[in-house]
C-alpha cells in the first residue's frame, strides 16, 4: 500500500505557472504509475497525465500537451507537475493517483488503486 499527499496548489493569474508536487509513502513508489487527475466544480473527474514507473513514457490529455509536464524522482518517492501557460479552465482540484498493475499507467481513473486528498488550483483571468 502507498500513501499519497499533494501540494502545491494555490492562486494564480492566467498565464503563469505552478508546480504541483505528489510524495509517497509506504510501499517502494517505484512499482507504481503514476496519473494526475482533476475535478472542477460541477464536473466529473478528468484525466491530466500519466507517467510510468521508471519515468520514461508519459501520456497527456489533449487539453495540457506542451504546457504541462509531468516527472518523477523516484529516489525521493516524488511526482511532479509543472503547469505553465494556466487558464481559468485549469482551474479544479488536482489528484496524484498511483497504478499498481501497469508499468506505463492508464486515463482510466477506476484503474488506479491508490489516490491522494488532492490540492486545489485556482486560476484567475
Amino acid at each position: 500500500q502507498v500513501q499519497l499527499v499533494e501540494s502545491g496548489g494555490g492562486l494564480v493569474q492566467a498565464g503563469g505557472s505552478l508546480r504541483l508536487s505528489c510524495a509517497a509513502s509506504g510501499r517502494t513508489f517505484s512499482m507504481y504509475a503514476t496519473g494526475w487527475f482533476r475535478q472542477a466544480p460541477g464536473k466529473e473527474r478528468e484525466f491530466v497525465v500519466a507517467i510510468s514507473r521508471g519515468g520514461g513514457i508519459t501520456s497527456y490529455a489533449d487539453s495540457v500537451k506542451g504546457r504541462f509536464t509531468i516527472s518523477r524522482d523516484n529516489a525521493k518517492n516524488t511526482v511532479y507537475l509543472q503547469m505553465n501557460s494556466l487558464s481559468p479552465e485549469d482551474t479544479a482540484i488536482y489528484y496524484c493517483a498511483a497504478h499498481a498493475t501497469s508499468y506505463s499507467g492508464s486515463s482510466r481513473a477506476d484503474e488506479y488503486e491508490y489516490w491522494g486528498q488532492g490540492t486545489q488550483v485556482t486560476v484567475s483571468a
